[in-house]
């Protein structure tokens, strides 16, 4: 029994699956499942006052961002009656007349070897200015602004801060002539702008972020067995953490960034430990006979909730970071593994067994209630954005893999599919710092 939950968890619940594919285009977002009382919302191209095509298409943006929210629906432009680019030309009752709740407007120009960009946002049955900045950027930066345009749209309306200007790192798989090179990729919120941190002949696997968005830690088979690495994605500075006999797997990130949470075999069974990064000094956090994997740091960094055989089955404990006797939280199911925490520590997101089917379960901690929010056959590797408002996982469409998105409510449905290859492994960023 210890050799299958050891094969599914480190197969099925760490990405071992990949396949063929290519490993740096952009991903393709489709919503298949939104909010039916989505609300109607306007966004006017953006105001641009010379002859050549403006840098880029704020509205077209927002518009997506929004859109693949679910919880905002974005008018077409063709039945605007009108395009304003100030709040002077703006007739309230024009929107009106198309049903929309708010009106986004704005323009750009050019400012000091950049760009000066300016945005209002008004509510158009009550007929005020909700709020509006003018932000200046560099050309290099403007998506960026686009999606930091967006996140300010949907928490003033929302009371929820945007995860838009935020990111994603997950790993491809590309087969050519026999060889497989694997890929680990970080790309924006919206599958924009792919870029490689990590291209291998050998798997990549467990991409964690740290606290500020600066680093990520991984498992490389680059050596012929696996070791764990931490990488600064600006500067591409590599470390390898650990490399000890056995398995080194599961890294993850103490909410600090002082420590790594990781899984290491080297004294006999699987077990959590937990590493200090500037002495590399280790303390051992479990110690049992069954295999315990998959370790995730609660906001306030004083428990970990890991994965554990040690009841028969896969199942979700909780452990202090310290180390001690560790809590059952899970009983629902035979199967529950691959935990990830909210950013507020409420729930916890993990791969749960139905019918024969993995998909990603939601457990509220206060009462023990878990809700499952997806309907795949092998949906796997959750993780939160750091609003704590959708969860980002890995899982399979027409035998392909791709990489998928649920509300933590359930209602939002989204799929994030390269063209023709496929990606596993996940990760959402924190907000940027």
């Amino acid at each position: 029994m210890l050799k299958k939950f050891m094969r599914m968890s480190w197969l099925v619940a760490t990405g071992l699956l990949l396949v063929a594919g290519r490993a740096h285009a952009v991903l393709d977002i489709e919503i298949t499942q939104g909010v039916e009382s989505a609300l109607p919302i306007a966004v006017s191209p953006f105001g641009w006052d010379e002859p050549a095509s403006p840098p880029l298409d704020f509205a077209a943006i927002i518009n997506s961002d929004l859109r693949r929210s679910g919880i905002f629906s974005p008018l077409p432009e063709k039945d605007f009656l009108a395009r304003p680019r100030d709040a002077a030309q703006v007739n309230f009752l024009d929107w009106k007349i198309l049903g929309a709740a708010n009106l986004v407007i704005g323009k750009i120009s050019r400012q000091g070897g950049g760009y000066a960009v300016q945005f209002q946002l008004f509510d158009v049955f009550k007929g005020v200015q909700l709020t509006g900045y003018s932000v200046h950027s560099n050309e290099q930066d403007l998506r960026r602004t686009a999606h930091q345009i967006s996140d300010i749209i949907f928490e003033t309306i929302t009371g929820v801060p945007g995860a838009f200007a935020t990111r994603i790192a997950y790993v491809t798989a590309t087969t050519s002539g026999g060889t497989t090179q694997y890929s680990l990729l970080v790309a924006d919120a919206d599958g924009d702008s792919p870029r490689p941190v990590l291209n291998s002949r050998q798997p990549i696997l467990s991409p964690s972020w740290s606290p500020d968005g600066s680093t990520l830690a991984y498992v490389s088979f680059e050596s012929g067995r696996p070791a764990i690495y931490t990488q600064e994605i600006a500067s591409g500075k590599r470390d390898r953490i650990a490399a000890f006999g056995g398995l080194n797997g599961a890294p993850a990130w103490s909410p600090n960034g002082k420590e790594l949470a990781l899984v290491l075999s080297k004294d006999g069974n699987p077990d959590i430990y937990v590493m200090t990064l500037g002495t590399g000094q280790l303390r051992r956090i479990t110690d049992s006979f069954a295999i315990d994997t998959e370790p995730a740091w609660t906001p306030d960094g004083r428990s970990i909730i890991f994965t554990s055989d040690r009841g028969g089955k896969p199942q979700i404990y909780r452990v202090s970071s310290r180390g001690g006797s560790a809590e059952r939280l899970t009983y629902e199911g035979t199967y529950n593994a691959r935990p990830g925490v909210s950013p507020d520590g409420k729930l916890v997101a993990m791969v749960h067994a139905q019918g024969g089917n993995y998909r990603v379960a939601i457990l509220e901690l206060a009462t023990k209630t878990l809700r499952v929010l997806t309907k795949g056959r092998l949906d796997e590797s959750p993780s939160f954005a750091p609003n704590g408002s959708m969860v980002i996982y890995a899982t399979e469409d027409r035998n392909r893999g791709v990489l998928a998105a649920v509300s933590v409510d359930g209602r939002v449905h989204q799929r994030l599919s390269e063209q023709r290859g496929e990606a596993r492994e996940p990760a959402w960023s924190p907000f940027r710092q």
